[in-house]
């Protein structure tokens, strides 16, 4: 049997998760919690059950304080060894980086895009952001981990891409799509994500309200001196879901 997928960037050995796909056969997902990066064999980013991509951001949570890695410059597909190529896919809620092998053996993502990409994530807006950078000015991108000057750029300059914040309407709204079609595809654990979701529908208003008033304090915990969006938006997220 093949052994565990390496990192792309660090080249350590790759967390497998077990999740269900949309087909109800079990599905291995590579993670990598310190290069905060996933790896997809071909459509595996596509197959993931609804419930299976709430069982991910749970994880994601649960591994939110382990030591990161700084991406290596060159990411190499942990199948054939070739570069991999960096390009960018847009969906509703924004555009993301993503890492393909030119061999289609897999993608490499980074948390972050993932979020971009299954709606859990919204863009800033232009006045969000002028507010923001009264705060701190220096923030880590998003999408390449870059460092940004707020003061001086609205997008990464790096990587041009717009700036994001995990959002709790936009994960609310997320959380009731993937509840819709996870009972509609009677996936293995609906009861699970039905009561969660019931009491997130119901606390809606009240946890709108709460999350504007914490974010107008994003910057005054924690996580201010870093200035990292993912941080401090998961942690308000996870608030809420809970």
């Amino acid at each position: 049997m093949p052994g565990p997928t390496s990192c792309p960037s660090c080249k350590a050995p790759m967390s497998i998760h077990p999740l269900a796909s949309q087909d109800g056969r079990p599905l291995e997902l590579d993670i990598c919690f310190a290069c905060q990066g996933l790896w997809f064999d071909p459509q595996e980013n596509l197959k993931l059950a609804p419930a299976s991509v709430v069982e991910l951001f749970r994880l994601l949570h649960e591994q939110r304080d382990a030591p990161r890695h700084p991406l290596a410059a060159r990411l190499a597909c942990p199948r054939c060894e070739r570069t991999l190529e960096k390009g960018f896919d847009v969906v509703r809620s924004g555009r993301y980086v993503t890492y393909r092998c030119p061999s289609r053996h897999g993608r490499f993502s980074a948390f972050s895009s993932f979020m971009v990409e299954k709606g859990f994530v919204r863009q800033l807006t232009k006045p969000e952001i002028d507010d923001i950078a009264q705060r701190v000015a220096i923030i880590t991108c998003t999408g390449c981990g870059a460092p940004v000057d707020l003061r001086k750029d609205h997008a990464c300059p790096h990587c041009r891409s717009a700036f994001s914040l995990l959002d709790p309407t936009a994960v609310a709204r997320a959380l009731e799509g993937y509840a819709g079609a996870a009972q509609r595809q009677a996936t293995a654990r609906p009861l699970d994500l039905a009561d969660a979701l019931i009491g997130i529908e119901r606390d809606r208003l009240k946890a709108e309200r709460e999350a504007k008033a914490e974010r107008s304090n994003l910057f005054s915990g924690p996580s201010a001196g870093n200035g990292d969006l993912w941080a401090v938006g998961l942690e308000l997220v996870w608030k809420m879901i809970k």
